[in-house]
Order: C-alpha cells, then sequence, then structure tokens
C-alpha cells in the first residue's frame, strides 16, 4: 500500500485537511501522535487509516515507528508534518530513511527565528535585531541596544504569538527576558518593532520555482500578546503591489535555497519597503486552507502533497472571490456554559462556515497566543468590504455563555 506518513495534527485546520487530502488522492493514511484525547477518540478520524501514539520529540522512536510500518508492507512515499515544531523533523527522517529527497537545511533554519536573522541580517528586508544568551551580562546587553522602543522580545522557537512580548522601557525589557529564560530558553531574540500594515503570504516552491498563492491582510489585536483576530484574503492586487511581493518573498527564499516545498511570510510594509516579521516552511494553520479554497478552488495542502512526491501541482485558479476569515476570543475568563447562535449565523448570505472550536466546560479566557482562539466565522464576497461586513455582523449572533471565575 502506497502509505503517507503524518508527524502530529490539530483536531482541525489545515493539519487535518492534508490528512484528508492524502487520502482522497488514494493513500493509506497513517498518524503519529502524542495526543491520548485522539485515540480516545478515533472514530472521530476517519480519513486516518492507522493511529499511532508516540512521543513526537523522540528522534529516534519516531524512526522506529516508521521502520515498523514499513515491515508491516508498507511502501511510505512520503512522511509529512504541517505543525511546528515537527515539519523539519518529517524532512530530515525522509531523508535519512531515503523517502524523499527532501533538503531538511531550509526547514530548519525557517523554524528557528534567530537562524533566520542571521541568513538574512544583510538584506533590507530584515529589521534590526540582536540576540541574547543566557548567562551573559543582562545589564551590559541592555546597555547595548542602539534600537529605540518599543522594542519585540522572542523566544526563537516560538510559535503562535506565544512566547512574543512587546517592550516599552529597559526595565520591561530586563523583564521580559528573565521571562523568558525562566520559561526555559537559552536565547533570547531581540527585534526592533514595526508599525504598518501586515500581510500574510502563501507560497510554494516547485523546482526551485516559487509561486505565489496568496496574499492576506492581517488584522491585529493586541491583547497582552499581538494576536491575528481577522485574515483577508485578497482576490485582486494591483499589479506593482503584486510585483514587489513577489520579488521580495523570491530574494528570501533564494537564500534559503528551497527547491520544493511550502511556506508563509508574515510582513509588514513599512514607507514602502517590505519588511519581514517571521517566515514558516509550511501553510498556516487554522482556517488557511479553506480560505484558499473558498477564494480560489484551490486544495493548497493537497498541492503540496503533490510536490513533495515529487509530482507538479495544480494552482491554476478556478475563480477569484474575496474572503475574509473572523476568529472569536473570550473577553473574560470562566468556564464554557453554552455557544448561541451558530446557526443564524451560518443562515447569512456570504457566510462559508462557522466554527467553534470550543465545547462546554472549557476554560476561557483572554488570548495569550493564536491558541486561545475559539473559532472562527469564514466569509466571502465579490468586494472586500463586503467580505468583511458580513464577517463582523455575523459575529454578532456569536455568544459564549461563561461562568466567570
Amino acid at each position: 500500500m502506497k502509505t503517507i506518513i503524518f508527524i502530529g495534527c490539530n483536531k482541525s485546520g489545515s493539519s487535518r485537511e492534508a490528512i484528508k487530502a492524502a487520502e482522497n488522492l488514494g493513500f493509506f493514511t497513517v498518524l503519529l501522535t502524542n495526543r491520548k484525547l485522539f485515540i480516545e477518540k478515533r472514530l472521530d478520524f476517519p480519513e486516518v487509516n492507522q493511529m499511532i501514539r508516540t512521543k513526537l520529540n523522540n528522534y529516534d522512536l519516531l524512526k522506529k515507528n516508521i521502520k515498523d510500518i514499513q515491515k508491516q508492507g508498507n511502501n511510505v512515499v512520503a512522511i509529512l508534518s504541517f505543525m511546528d515544531p515537527f515539519v523539519h523533523v518529517a524532512a530530515k527522517l525522509s531523508k535519512e530513511l531515503g523517502v524523499t529527497d527532501v533538503s531538511p537545511e531550509p526547514v530548519m533554519k525557517m523554524e528557528n527565528k534567530l537562524l533566520t536573522r542571521v541568513l538574512l541580517k544583510d538584506l533590507s528586508v530584515s529589521p534590526y535585531f540582536s540576540r541574547y544568551r543566557k548567562g551573559a551580562s543582562l545589564r551590559n546587553f541592555i546597555k547595548q541596544q542602539t534600537a529605540s522602543f518599543p522594542l519585540i522580545v522572542k523566544s526563537p522557537i516560538s510559535t503562535g504569538s506565544r512566547d512574543v512580548l512587546l517592550v516599552k522601557d529597559k526595565n520591561e525589557l530586563a523583564e521580559s527576558i528573565n521571562l523568558l529564560l525562566k520559561n526555559g530558553s537559552k536565547e533570547v531574540l531581540l527585534e526592533e518593532y514595526l508599525d504598518g500594515p501586515q500581510y500574510l503570504v502563501e507560497a510554494c516552491m516547485y523546482k526551485g520555482k516559487v509561486h505565489i498563492i496568496a496574499v492576506l491582510e492581517q488584522e491585529i489585536t493586541f491583547f497582552e500578546r499581538f494576536i491575528v483576530t481577522g485574515y483577508c484574503l485578497l482576490a485582486d492586487m494591483d499589479q506593482v503591489f503584486f510585483g514587489k511581493i513577489h520579488e521580495t518573498v523570491s530574494l528570501i527564499l533564494e537564500r534559503f535555497k528551497m527547491k520544493n516545498g511550502s511556506c508563509h511570510l508574515e510582513m509588514r510594509l513599512i514607507n514602502q519597503e517590505w519588511k519581514l516579521i517571521e517566515i514558516n516552511p509550511r501553510i498556516s494553520g487554522g482556517t488557511m486552507n479553506r480560505m484558499i479554497e473558498t477564494a480560489y478552488g484551490i486544495n493548497l495542502v493537497e498541492e503540496t502533497i503533490k510536490i513533495f512526491l515529487g509530482q507538479e501541482p495544480n494552482l491554476q485558479k478556478k475563480y477569484k472571490r474575496f474572503v475574509y476569515s473572523h476568529h472569536l476570543t473570550s473577553d473574560s475568563t470562566g468556564t464554557l456554559i453554552k455557544v448561541t447562535g451558530r446557526k443564524r449565523c451560518s443562515r447569512i448570505p456570504g457566510v462559508e462556515e462557522v466554527f467553534i472550536d470550543s465545547k462546554i466546560g472549557d476554560l476561557l479566557h483572554p488570548p495569550l497566543s493564536m491558541g486561545d482562539r475559539y473559532g472562527y466565522i469564514l466569509t466571502y464576497s465579490d468586494s472586500k468590504e463586503e467580505a468583511i461586513r458580513i464577517a463582523k455582523e455575523a459575529a454578532k449572533k456569536i455568544h459564549f455563555n461563561i461562568e466567570p471565575i
């Protein structure tokens, strides 16, 4: 049986849709997971042909699991992950076991924000940054900083806005560095704060050629962290604007020397110049695959699988629509009693999907990371403004009834 092995998966979003896409393509699917709940809810994953619970942070054990699968008679044609931090692990295992010829080095550098900054340091897309190593003099490090406040402090391996802190003075800078060190970071990345509109760019590479799949405006809300609460996929763009994005992304990816694969970049436009916030070696999670499919009729996770199999992807757009994804958060802390308004919301013209990611009894709180978004509303229209309006009006009908703590 031609088999694709997936390392890690969320219960919804791009990582799970990738498994569904593999099954639709006719492959036997195997999921290696560390989540006990997934095993207990095995029937909720009909697209997974075989599920194995294992430790995803144990490389040797993962390799043993894969070899055992091969010994069962499965012809493993790809080892994939659509989740941080396992994209690099999957690529490394693929190369070591001779499954696919995927270079893990570009993926590893993309997953580590510090390695990314070092690689791109002489390009105009890179903002000011500095590195603090655990054990060095913190007082001297702070004195040496030349960039003006505010600044961004982050862990080089942070994901989903976790461990990304805004600091406004030297005292906050010291406190934030000490907090990340206390949480286990051995290095801390300090970056210039960039104030400007933020965009997300979904891209993929096939035989060294860069393809820009989608460009999205991000709506960012600052709670205690920077949280993306809205994404607007742009159906049409000014050619000069798009051309500059393509030029910038191509310049960045040339440095990484990635020949085949997918990635997404978060960039800000500062004084008509693009600056890179971060890059990740996979499609964005959450609603991204659904958004691209709704906007263009392209199932990007399916086409990404084809790339890893050495097949040419079909990236032809079947149609063009503006799509907006509005993410739901909680303003207060407490236990979820019930959610109301889903049916009324879903009946509104232009609403493609309403998804609630929380269940009764869950503890909700104001967001500290992207994982603290509790659902979304996906809308579409022929105009950007209308797609946004529909989503925000529909969101007013959703209510999280919470028992305060």
